[in-house]
């Protein structure tokens, strides 16, 4: 985790776009978020502009978004960031970068969902529509290949820093929904998967959801990384309405191995939004209420 040696500002995007999109060069710009990988500038009223700013990692993301998602975009049921444009490397910024359009709406961890039943299927119709057999080529999950148990050093790892700076107040009522999501695994075939959907990736708008933003983790895989989704953005007792709109309906294996990754991701959010990991002073704190809650939910089913 490094960031950038540029500092980013309105002037250097100007002048990469007077280079390489001179027609967009005029247009208002503004700044939108500093994220995890990027930083997000609007571009007038319809267009959004990012740029890698943190992780060595983000460039080939930004790559692999503008090579996959605008196929998949116009079959999506709500709205998604759809490449435009693609910026190269230069002597001004020497990381790639990239132009989309702009999805209104606020982020779920400064704008929770407020209508559970309208989220729960605004989120299962998104899935349903997304979790498609991904063609030959599609590209592998950074992080979210594989079974959870494959993760089980990094779930050791963080709930073992969790507890000990007194984030999760019963430790092993987390590590019972862990267990259980040695599950066996998929054994259908790759599905396209957004891979990381937790609240800061999901945008909110009259209590509902209203977009999905940040497909840097786009890959193939199994569903049950994307369906985790049910316990960490929606609110109390809506996940069984979630299960009851996606289709197919998952098996109880895969909503194991489900409530496992939701577990792996919101320990990781939790992290991030209160302890300040990876070098960054403060992290993100929106990120731990809700990893809070969603920790919550999980544990309050759990099979000891």
């Amino acid at each position: 985790m490094t960031h950038t040696e540029i500092e980013i500002t309105a002037e250097l995007i100007r002048d990469l776009l007077r280079d390489q999109h001179p027609d967009l060069a005029d247009r208002p710009l503004s700044l939108g978020a500093r994220g995890w990988d990027n930083q997000l500038w609007r571009l007038g009223d319809d267009l959004a502009v990012r740029l890698p700013w943190a992780t060595r990692s983000a460039d080939e993301l930004l790559r692999k978004e503008h090579a996959w998602l605008p196929a998949l975009a116009p079959h999506l049921p709500l709205p998604v960031p759809v490449p435009q444009r693609l910026g190269e490397p230069s002597a001004r910024f020497p990381r790639p970068w990239i132009i989309t359009t702009w999805v209104q709406g606020e982020p779920a961890d400064r704008s929770p969902v407020t209508r559970a039943g309208e989220a729960a299927d605004a989120l299962a119709a998104f899935l349903t529509a997304l979790h498609r057999p991904a063609p030959a080529g599609a590209p592998a999950g950074r992080y979210h290949a594989g079974l959870p148990a494959d993760h089980a050093e990094g779930f050791a790892g963080q709930l073992a820093s969790v507890t000990e700076m007194g984030l999760v107040p019963d430790p092993d009522a987390v590590r019972a929904v862990w267990e259980d999501a040695a599950a066996p695994g998929w054994a259908g075939p790759p599905l396209w998967l957004h891979g990381d959907l937790h609240p800061a990736n999901v945008l909110t708008a009259n209590g509902t959801f209203c977009g999905v933003i940040d497909f840097g983790d786009l890959c193939a895989g199994d569903p049950a990384c994307d369906l985790a989704a049910a316990w960490l953005l929606l609110p109390d007792g809506a996940a069984d309405r979630f299960c009851a709109a996606y289709e197919p309906a998952p098996d109880a294996a895969t909503l194991r191995r489900a409530r496992g990754w939701a577990v792996l991701k919101a320990l990781a959010c939790l992290l991030i939004g209160e302890a300040g990991v990876h070098g960054r002073p403060g992290g993100k704190p929106t990120w731990g209420p809700p990893a809070r809650a969603a920790l919550a939910r999980l544990t309050a089913t759990a099979h000891r």
